[in-house]
């Protein structure tokens, strides 16, 4: 079914759209990244243009002309009495299907496969046999694999059965399905803002009413102001990524961690913790404690394999206590009937020679993370970037809010990356740039060199005003 879009919520969705002259381009250029970031779905019927204008502040005049381009792009179709409608991209616009003709693409931040990926998959496809006489619906999970899964947090000091793991379809799986089971529609949520934008996604989706918890990379998790939400608004649910979080790559203090788990505690909200960056270490070191105190009923856990491994290897699991586990399950058939055989045989086998793949990982994204750092310093230092201990990407703050026109542009020069609001729960984050440093090096030094390029002509092309007055309040 079609949906719809009010100009209230287009406007907030723009942002600080107005980056360059004339304003009618760069509000089709806004609504276009709306498109491609799937921020509007296709089928979906934008404001009328008196009403957008209004919302806008700004002509009915310019409207009209921003939905021509957009209609002279094929970015949406128009009919008299209907409205003005998106269109599904296709292949008009560079994206994921066109990354291998030349285009780097750094909107996901995923690392090639594990090198021994492929001789772990052939070990077993030497089972078939045996995996092919199970029945292949199996919405729990392989026994092997979740007391393997187990056995890891056990060891991290987490005393862990199989009976509280849950194999699902990826992380965002997991997340769906959580979703889906604890929350009703009206229900407030709280999440980090920038947060991943697919979890999100997936909390919406279930009826959920966002409220955003601020985390730099300068100054962590806003303590005080979780301290009023959760006072305030008693979530049911809390939506934490407390290791190297995306986008920003901080991870949580020991404070950090206790705070947030007294405060929703108090608050009666179960916290659902995101740990699919977890072990992506580089150079930190110890994981400071935290949370482990509420382990019993409140804390949910989410893992995959998809940045350690391989983004390709859908197989994901949630630690949760037995009977949440029991609940998860009973629902899970509305949603898909279990992760497929092969991938979670593949998984088990590796599980065995993981500490060997997180190695191997650490090296490689130490390269990318230099790499990406030290030609940002060389081509654009004016930005300010900070050094994360991990993860997978830079969250870099641009000297003007023109994030959204940059990625934008520099999409025209073969670079596929998304803009900072992509990241925010409510608005804002238009001078934040997610680069990730998953990507080999040479790719991110050419990259960067791109985005050198095509920041000259988005600030130089940007209103005088807007430059100003982002120099007035740095």
């Amino acid at each position: 079914m079609d949906s719809r879009i009010s100009a209230r919520a287009l406007s907030i969705a723009l942002g600080g759209w107005r980056t360059r002259e004339p304003a009618y381009e760069a509000l089709a250029d806004g609504i276009r990244l709306l498109c491609l970031d799937n921020r509007l779905a296709p089928r979906t019927t934008l404001p009328a243009e008196r009403e957008l204008a209004s919302a806008l502040h700004m002509s009915r005049s310019t409207v009209a002309a921003a939905y021509r381009s957009l209609r002279a792009s094929g970015h949406i179709t128009s009919a008299r009495g209907s409205g003005s409608t998106t269109l599904p991209l296709g292949r008009r616009d560079p994206g994921r299907v066109l990354a291998t003709e030349g285009y780097i693409d750094l909107q996901q931040a995923s690392p090639a496969a594990w090198p021994g990926l492929a001789g772990v998959m052939t070990e077993a496809a030497a089972s078939a046999a045996g995996l092919i006489a199970r029945s292949g619906y199996d919405v729990l999970g392989r026994r092997e694999l979740r007391a393997a899964i187990a056995q890891r947090y056990s060891a991290r000091g987490l005393a862990t059965t199989e009976d509280e793991i849950l194999v699902t379809t990826g992380a965002q799986s997991a997340i769906h399905l959580l979703s889906g089971l604890l929350v009703s529609r009206g229900d407030r949520v709280v999440i980090e803002t920038p947060t991943y934008p697919h979890a999100a996604d997936a909390l919406r989706r279930a009826g959920a009413r966002l409220v955003g918890l601020p985390v730099t990379v300068d100054d962590g998790w806003d303590l005080e102001r979780a301290r009023q939400v959760f006072a305030r608004t008693l979530p049911v649910l809390a939506y934490l990524m407390p290791d190297f979080q995306n986008p920003t790559g901080r991870s949580m203090s020991s404070e950090e961690r206790a705070e947030l788990a007294l405060a929703a505690d108090r608050a009666g909200t179960i916290i659902v913790l995101d740990e699919t960056t977890a072990d992506l270490d580089i150079d930190r070191g110890p994981v400071p404690p935290g949370f482990d105190g509420h382990e019993a009923t409140s804390v949910v856990r989410i893992g995959s394999f998809g940045k350690t491994v391989w983004g390709g290897l859908r197989v994901g699991w949630i630690r949760a206590d037995a009977d949440l586990i029991r609940r998860l399950v009973a629902a899970r058939p509305a949603q898909d009937l279990g992760t497929p055989e092969f991938e979670q045989a593949v998984v088990t086998a590796l599980l065995s020679r993981f500490d060997r793949v997180l190695e191997q990982r650490s090296q490689l994204l130490r390269e990318g993370r230099e790499a990406a750092i030290s030609a940002l310093s060389d081509h654009l230092p004016q930005w300010r970037v900070a050094t994360p201990h991990g993860g997978v990407s830079l969250w870099v703050e641009l000297d003007a809010p023109l994030s959204s026109a940059l990625v934008m542009d520099v999409r025209s020069r073969g670079l596929l990356l998304s803009a900072g609001p992509r990241f925010s729960v409510d608005g804002g984050h238009d001078r934040h740039l997610r680069i990730p440093f998953t990507a080999p090096a040479e790719d991110l030094t050419r990259a960067i060199g791109l985005l050198a390029e095509s920041w000259r002509t988005v600030r130089d092309g940007a209103p005088v005003s807007l430059i100003d007055e982002f120099d007035a309040v740095v």
